[in-house]
């Protein structure tokens, strides 16, 4: 018996043994090739491709399209599975691959129906880069087919990857309207239905659009609200949910952004400077792939172009960088790109609706969404002039949602002409054309000149409807189009003469402009404003005090509140108090991993804030009932910290008794929470406890035992949402890049996650520990360690 034990055990050892061999051939077997030479049909002329220590790629072309055909071939072996989830996720396809788990998804993007949008599209969309398309659409299947294996997602799914078109490319980039902008609109929604229930002076006092903190880059800062007596409002007096449990508010990890650029007159050398991180969810491979692209062009400058900087998988050029004449860099612009549209229907079955012409029919398509091992379903989209049906009011009328994204001119690859500017001015004509999700464009050139622009079409609205209610379209109200490019006035700022600019998804306009951009829930200023004072503060600007304003995690907006807290204990018991008081005294001011005063500070805030908000919106929960939705009310800070100031009766949340009891509650509850089962003091639990990277390959989850070697090591992490310096577990910079125009070589880059998708390649994870210890790493790509020539 012994013995046929052990012959069992071998037997299984030799197994396990040929079982991972055959994972580690399949793997290695997408990983493409690096060196030698390989055919690549279409090319025109031989084309150069380097790869650096990081695996930052570098081609040289004969022209635009070797250039775009190269680039696809690369994307395609590298990032294939990573650019099939961004065109299903606007497609609405991704059941087909994941199967019903992301039924729910589908069914929210696909009533956008933006593939056969983009099908009746193509031509517009691509204008005068259709070789440059067709070429790079032909490189990325060329890339993918010349493969061993297909790439390792597909297998891990039992799925076959399905070709690449041009249509895909087009998506590719609409994936970024979902990643940037709120599909559903659910927050004007949200806001609209609750203003309903409640008397206009809590109503104002809710929904702010500013604070203190503003730091715009026109007009002043809003300030913290001006508090209204009792007379005018008394919580008291108005209906309160009989039951209410506290919650905290939770801090958004929104897509957003920093970008600030520097003048002729902010340095010390006349250049201008260009920084920008963009905030967005982190993941294993990174979502950007870095690239150096050279290849003549008689449109640019002495007939060459030489960009460098960040490309997004499926789509055939630099989206952020340098091309030594101009830089440029974005954040995301919160501006009102939807609108909801009452449809009152003309008939009992809802079948047709009123417009100022008379009745239409409602259109219904029938849209298969297949299912991975499982039977498509059909969903029914009803379609309207205004968009898609969402929402059956109960007074019989419907909601209708517009999205720019739905319509034609909402995107086309103008901003890849970027790549050949010459100067500021050829930018701004380049960005004053592009169809892209509306973006703050900072943008600098070599004659160290700045301007920031709000890139993207705006629609022209007509009528004189409330922006915060749905659109009345049979009192005239409606979108007529696209507002013009050289319509006044014009969203920018050329040369300021502080020679200083920023953004950061706070409010940056405001009257008129402000009016015309609209306001989709702008960031607290806080981070914007600690960014500005960086910019406004003495001394001449370069790369080093860029890149050291990107990674500033001072908690400055919290240091109130640290002092706040520190008061509020008394009330505690005498262990609770001292336990939360020595917490709180570990502080440094920064968002530092080993402190236990900045996670116990932060979570004291959102319970405050979490009280106060439940207890203002107490009545329209009452009123609304299961239909009551939570919305971000991101410049509430400029309430509370008013209402601790003064701390009226009036306004006092019903459930506490007095203001000291809300604080003393909410401290309590935020050491609690922080706690949990820990054995140990409160002083023990510290923000890198919690803020410890979570960066890892979509499928990690679903590998057992070996997923986390596809995740980035577990990091704890500096930075907050509330300084320059974001930072989640699984959200934050990007990529960070600090460049002058014509100064490439002394400028930075950093790159979370690497930029592969294969974690056999040798550039898995290359340059992720540069942006993790914030190290000053090289914006050009380094020396070839690589070489591959794409032969005709």
């Amino acid at each position: 018996m012994l013995k046929w034990l052990k012959r069992g055990a071998l037997a299984l050892l030799i197994l396990a043994a040929l079982l991972a061999l055959t994972v580690w051939l399949l793997l290695r077997g997408s990983v493409p090739s690096y060196d030698g030479e390989l055919a690549l049909a279409g090319l025109s002329a031989p084309v150069s491709v380097e790869r650096d220590a990081n695996g930052v790629v570098t081609i040289d072309a004969a022209n635009e399209a070797d250039m775009a055909r190269a680039l696809g071939f690369v994307h395609g072996q590298e990032r294939y599975f990573e650019m099939d989830l961004l065109r299903r996720v606007a497609a609405g396809e991704l059941s087909a691959l994941f199967g019903a788990r992301a039924l729910e998804t589908d069914r929210r993007n696909r009533v956008h129906r933006l593939r056969a949008r983009v099908s009746g599209e193509l031509e517009s969309i691509a204008g005068d880069r259709q070789e440059a398309l067709r070429a790079y659409v032909e490189g990325v299947n060329a890339g993918r087919e010349a493969l061993a294996v297909r790439p390792w997602p597909y297998l891990l799914l039992r799925q076959a990857p399905q070709p690449w078109t041009e249509a895909d490319t087009a998506l590719a980039g609409y994936a970024m309207f979902f990643d940037l902008q709120d599909e559903t609109n659910s927050r004007e929604l949200a806001l609209w239905r609750i203003r309903q229930t409640l008397p206009g002076p809590l109503a104002e006092l809710l929904f702010r659009d500013g604070t203190e903190w503003d730091a715009p880059l026109f007009g002043e800062a809003r300030g913290n609200a001006v508090l209204p007596d009792a007379a005018t409002l008394d919580l008291r007096q108005l209906p309160a949910p009989k039951e209410s449990v506290s919650t905290a508010q939770a801090e958004p990890a929104a897509p957003g952004s920093n970008n600030f650029a520097a003048g002729a007159t902010a340095t010390a050398d006349g250049r201008a400077i260009v920084a920008d991180d963009m905030h967005l969810g982190l993941r294993a491979p990174s979502l950007w792939f870095r690239a150096r692209l050279r290849y003549a062009d008689a449109q640019a400058p002495e007939g060459r172009v030489d960009v460098s900087g960040v490309s997004l998988p499926g789509i055939p050029g630099i989206i952020v960088g340098s091309n030594t004449h101009v830089a440029w860099g974005f954040t995301n612009s919160y501006g009102d790109w939807l609108d909801f549209f009452r449809v009152d229907f003309a008939d009992a079955e809802k079948t047709r609706y009123r417009t100022p012409e008379g009745d239409e029919a409602v259109v219904v398509h029938r849209e298969q969404i297949d299912v991975a091992n499982a039977s498509p379903e059909i969903l029914e989209v009803r379609d309207t002039r205004w968009g898609p049906i969402t929402s059956d009011e109960d007074d019989g009328s419907a909601l209708a949602l517009r999205w720019t994204a739905q319509t034609p001119g909402s995107l086309n690859y103008g901003l890849l002409t970027l790549a050949r500017a010459a100067s500021l001015d050829d930018a701004l004509s380049i960005a004053r054309e592009a169809g892209v999700p509306a973006q703050n464009l900072l943008v600098a050139d070599r004659q160290g000149r700045i301007a920031w622009r709000l890139i993207g079409r705006m629609p022209l609205r007509t009528g004189a409807c409330d922006p915060k209610a749905p659109m009345l379209p049979l009192e005239g109200c409606d979108w007529a189009g696209w507002r013009s490019a050289t319509a006044l006035p014009q969203p920018e700022l050329i040369d300021p003469p502080s020679g200083r600019l920023w953004s950061a998804n706070a409010r940056i306009a405001d009257g008129e402009l402000l009016a015309l951009i609209g306001d989709s829930g702008y960031a607290l200023g806080a981070r914007q404003k600690q960014i500005a004072d960086h910019m406004n503060a003495p001394g001449p600007i370069n790369e080093a005090r860029l890149l050291a304003l990107q990674l500033d995690d001072r908690a400055l907006f919290l240091e109130r509140w640290n002092q706040l807290l520190r008061r509020s204990v008394e009330p505690l018991s005498a262990a609770e108090w001292k336990e939360i008081a020595d917490a709180a005294a570990d502080w440094n001011g920064r968002a530092s991993p080993d402190s236990a005063g900045y996670r116990i500070t932060r979570a004291f805030r959102l319970e405050v804030i979490g009280r106060v908000r439940d207890g203002l919106l107490g009545p329209a929960k009452v009123a609304l009932g299961a239909d009551f939705v939570m919305p971000d009310l991101p410049q509430l800070e400029g309430v509370v910290w008013p209402l601790l100031e003064q701390r009226p009766a009036h306004l006092m949340p019903p459930k506490f008794e007095s203001w000291d009891a809300l604080l003393a509650d909410a401290a309590s509850s935020a050491a609690k929470a922080i706690k949990g089962d820990h054995p140990g003091p409160l002083s023990e639990r510290t923000w890198g406890e919690v803020n410890t990277a979570r960066i890892c390959h979509p499928l990690a989850s679903a590998i057992p035992l070996l997923g986390e070697k596809l995740c980035m090591a577990a990091d704890p992490l500096p930075g907050d949402a509330q300084m320059p310096r974001v930072q989640a577990a699984s959200f934050g910079a990007s990529q960070r890049m600090v460049v002058s125009p014509g100064h490439e070589a002394e400028g930075y880059f950093q790159l979370p996650a690497g930029q592969v998708g294969n974690p056999l390649s040798p550039f898995w994870g290359a340059g992720h520990a540069d942006w993790v210890e914030g190290r000053p790493a090289p914006f050009l790509p380094g020396p070839a360690k690589t070489r591959l020539q794409l032969q005709p």
